[in-house]
């Protein structure tokens, strides 16, 4: 039965309560029966449809939201707008930093031998070139790179927003490349090291890597100094990476600080000059000169071949980066005898005119024969360091007690670093008494059984010539070292006088004699160390000196590592290391203003060139006759009031 039928009959239960026919429901048959009628397109009475109302609720409803939404943005972007400044900031403000140049570097006189230029580096942000790949490329050819190699680490780097291009180029190859506008490709200042004396200088200078920091010599040593503080600002970019606004400066950068050095760039060319001649005209495979300010301990000039270019590092060798004269070793050889002489001298055990019996040219000590070039015979102690008899060392050396020879060395600077603050110096190898051999004293005294480097004689014959002070060498100009006494400064004048016989006639350094002035030194040739064990074929010439001598200014020494011997032009220091020490040694004289202390000998010289010219002129005076100065007052050596000479008798 359907609703239609009609209402069925009401149980019971169903009726009841004050509504009479209405259920628990509250409403009545009647009633339901003509809310579900099957009539129902009749509109219903009381409901009518008011376009204007809906309109106004629409409109209201709008409005309501528009007030939300304004609301809304006047809180996050007035009242409460610190997170999304935040976000706005991280999306365009940037904090970057500001370059400063490295501090320069000066010789002594204010030449500038490292100097820092401003040049840009090609920088790019992955993500924005990568929505272009089609000018890839192009950006390639531009910059000299593959382009696949350059796709290859942009699609690596697809996710950050910096990448370097190309660095340090010059600003106007940079503009080259900004030229093309292409997308995501930027330019910053950096700053380029550049090194005016070139190879010259490498060994002491150094050099700097690509951000700029010291990697070798003095510019490692002082990089903290030269670098400098790096400034920062806070900027503003647009979505290209275009720097719109300078915001903030966060820190100013602190520019380095300049280094004058030691250095005499005149003297140091000297030095690299000539030691590259004799490198050349001997065939030798490598070298190293130093030259030292006697008073001051001040490095004037250290030169080193092989070189480099500190100025173009691609395909240089990687050995030719070692500052030979600092970290290189070489058994001294006869430089040593000056030194021994000295420790004799201080004992009290001989002076310079006492007799030694040099025959019969050899000696035996701990079942090895020492032999010196031929038999001088009988000598005096000053003959000995003049002939450079091996045999008159250690007759001297076996007079003296172990530890104080050892002592005595020692206190000359061997066996320890010098103390120049340069990276990587060396100390050589001086053995203790308690670990020597029976002919360890021996091989010592002239020159064998230690080893040292080229800044450490020239340390120790610096010592000789300032009185018996050592002073360790210098770098900075103005910094000076304390000085200790090793030696009596009598002794170290007779040890000066002696040397002084060794450029003179009869000594074995003639080619180091300066005309005008009186040189002490001391050759040295010895021969190398074999790896396999035992001493090879080969040799290392040495010259160690110092001029004037009447007033000590300079001390150098010259090492030449593997001359030639069958190049004719033979490999002993004298030949081959002297006549570098005189070249340097007389333009140094001349550049430094020194006066010479061997007037009679110039003058001399001068009139028998003056003579020479007078006579291939037909017997008149020419034009370029040279006005002869007048004679300076010389001090005469006077070795008198000695005592009597002692006699050492030679042993076989």
């Amino acid at each position: 039965m359907s609703w239609r039928d009609g209402p069925r009959k009401p149980r019971r239960d169903d009726r009841g309560g004050r509504d009479g026919g209405r259920g628990d429901s509250g409403l009545s048959w009647r009633a339901l029966s003509a809310l579900f009628a099957s009539d129902d397109s009749r509109p219903r009475r009381g409901v009518r449809y008011n376009p204007r109302q809906r309109v106004t609720l629409v409109g209201g409803t709008l409005a309501l939201c528009s007030v939300a939404l304004v609301g809304r943005a006047f809180d996050v972007q007035v009242l409460n707008n610190d997170f999304y400044v935040e976000q706005g900031d991280a999306r365009a403000l940037r904090e970057i930093p500001i370059p400063t140049s490295r501090g320069m570097i000066t010789d002594r006189n204010g030449e500038p031998l490292a100097v820092s230029t401003p040049v840009e580096s090609i920088w790019a942000n992955p993500q924005e070139l990568l929505k272009h790949p089609g000018q890839i490329p192009e950006l390639a050819e531009i910059l000299g790179l593959n382009a696949d190699d350059l796709g290859r680490r942009l699609s690596q780097r697809a996710d950050k927003e910096f990448m370097y291009l190309k660095r340090r180029i010059s600003p106007a190859q940079a503009q080259r490349v900004l030229a093309h506008e292409i997308p995501g490709v930027f330019s910053q200042r950096e700053f380029r090291r550049f090194y005016p004396q070139g190879e010259a200088l490498a060994h002491v200078l150094g050099f700097t890597n690509i951000d700029d920091r010291g990697q070798e010599g003095l510019e490692l040593a002082f990089d903290e100094w030269l670098r400098g503080t790096p400034g920062s600002k806070r900027v503003v970019r647009d979505g290209q990476g275009r720097i719109i606004e300078n915001v903030d400066l966060i820190r100013p950068a602190q520019p380095g600080h300049d280094l004058t050095l030691t250095i005499d760039r005149r003297i140091q060319y000297l030095a690299f000059r000539e030691l590259r001649r004799a490198l050349q005209e001997h065939s030798a495979s490598s070298g190293s000169a130093v030259v030292l300010d006697v008073d001051t301990g001040e490095v004037l000039a250290m030169a080193n071949l092989p070189s480099y270019n500190p100025n173009d590092l691609e395909g240089g060798r990687q050995d030719a980066r070692r500052n030979r004269a600092v970290t290189d070793v070489v058994e001294p050889g006869s430089t040593m005898k000056p030194i021994t002489i000295a420790a004799a001298l201080n004992a009290g055990i001989v002076e310079p005119n006492t007799p030694i019996n040099l025959s019969p040219g050899y000696i035996v000590v701990g079942g090895y024969t020492i032999n010196d070039f031929r038999n001088y015979g009988l000598q005096t102690t000053t003959g000995v360091i003049t002939h450079s008899s091996n045999v008159g060392a250690v007759m001297l050396s076996s007079r003296l007690k172990n530890d104080y020879f050892y002592d005595f060395v020692r206190s000359f600077g061997y066996g320890s670093k010098p103390g120049s603050g340069f990276p990587g110096e060396a100390s050589g190898l001086l053995a203790a008494p308690d670990q020597w051999s029976g002919s360890t004293k021996a091989s010592m005294s002239y020159g064998y059984g230690l080893s040292a480097t080229p800044l450490q004689i020239a340390m120790a014959y610096a010592a000789l010539a300032n009185g018996g002070r050592l002073i360790a060498p210098t770098f900075v100009k103005g910094q000076r070292n304390p000085a200790e006494q090793v030696l009596d400064p009598t002794t170290a004048r007779q040890v000066m006088r002696m040397m002084q016989t060794v450029t003179e006639t009869g000594g074995t350094a003639t080619g180091a004699a300066i005309l005008g002035y009186h040189v002490g030194g001391k050759t040295g040739t010895a021969r190398k160390f074999s790896p396999s064990g035992g001493y090879s074929d080969e040799y290392i010439a040495l010259f160690a000196g110092v001029v004037p001598v009447e007033n000590p200014r300079f001390a150098m020494v010259v090492v030449v590592n593997e001359p030639d011997a069958s190049a004719g032009h033979g490999y002993g220091g004298g030949a081959v290391a002297a006549p570098v020490f005189r070249n340097v040694m007389a333009g140094a004289l001349r550049l430094m203003d020194v006066p010479p202390d061997d007037i009679e000998t110039w003058l001399a010289a001068q009139a028998a060139d003056q003579a020479k010219r007078i006579r291939a002129n037909g017997g008149r005076p020419g034009e370029d006759t040279p006005v002869l100065p007048a004679v300076a007052n010389v001090e005469t050596i006077d070795d008198s009031g000695l005592p009597d000479p002692v006699t050492i008798g030679g042993a076989r």
